[in-house]
């Protein structure tokens, strides 16, 4: 757990799970995104809008927002103000084995199944949230017998609270903004698609748009140049095949990349690992 600093934003968790509580004014706004993690963001305040997969929310404080690992996603953070956010990455596989019968992950699968991922927690929730948060901040200084576990306790108390946000009628709020439908179009091709050619020409044709017309709408909409988008959706792609056993080789030809070199290269910078690391 930490209280600040910078933080790892893609790749991959090498810990059980990661806390942070973080205060700034500047931020910082990254390309379209995803990690091989789940990822929890709680705004405290500021303004900042996640656009995640293809919805955008303008978060609210205490808003909590569950980003399931693979979903793309980016931060907008208004600079002009003071950012405060607490952020959770959790390994799935970790909190599956230290609660099995617990179903603490519930919360992701259920935001992924409606394509919904805001929650808006009650007074009450604000509160529990509150005091649970002191209490984890405090056991970062704990060096007493059994303070790794009794941090650990405070995460499953988290996810707990989550879960039961998450399981209330009207729990996950709509989105403020979708894509147009066009761009949504474009986004559905892409990732059924993704180890054909995509050429900016070819995506604006299907959705009878100009070149220079349909990529102004996808930045527009998506905050993303069409090229960075196509790419971080191979890499992902090819990252599920190889842990499926798919030959490294094999996972970059099938996912697009018509040259290893360009595959090796771009797969380092978003997992900070080789693709033979992972597999």
């Amino acid at each position: 757990m930490e209280r600040g600093g910078s933080y790892p934003r893609e790749g991959y968790l090498r810990e059980n799970y990661k806390y942070f509580h973080l205060r700034d004014t500047e931020g910082q706004e990254l390309d379209f995104h995803f990690h091989e993690f789940d990822k929890i963001v709680i705004l405290l305040s500021g303004q900042v809008e996640y656009m995640v997969e293809s919805c955008t929310y303008p978060l609210r404080p205490w808003d909590i927002l569950l980003i399931k690992h693979h979903a793309i996603h980016k931060a907008l953070i208004d600079r002009s103000t003071p950012y405060e956010r607490v952020i959770l990455y959790l390994d799935g596989q970790y909190t599956n084995r230290s609660v099995p019968e617990g179903d603490l992950l519930s919360c992701f699968d259920r935001a992924d199944q409606q394509g919904r991922y805001l929650l808006t927690p009650a007074a009450a929730d604000r509160e529990a949230l509150t005091t649970l948060f002191d209490a984890m901040e405090k056991a970062l200084d704990d060096e007493q017998f059994g303070a790794q576990a009794l941090r650990d306790t405070f995460v499953i108390q988290l996810l707990i609270q989550i879960n039961r946000i998450a399981l209330r009628d009207g729990g996950f709020q709509s989105p403020e903004t979708a894509y147009n439908p066009k761009i949504a179009q474009t986004l559905s091709y892409i990732n059924e698609h993704l180890s054909e050619p995509l050429t900016v020409d070819e995506l604006a044709g299907r959705v009878y748009l100009s070149r220079y017309h349909f990529m102004r709408l996808f930045k527009a909409q998506t905050g993303s140049t069409v090229h960075s988008y196509v790419q971080q959706r191979r890499l992902l792609y090819a990252a599920q095949l190889i842990r499926r056993g798919i030959p490294v080789s094999k996972a970059a030809e099938d996912s697009g990349f018509a040259e290893y070199s360009t595959f090796y290269r771009d797969f380092r910078a978003a997992f900070g690992i080789s693709p033979k690391q992972l597999k």
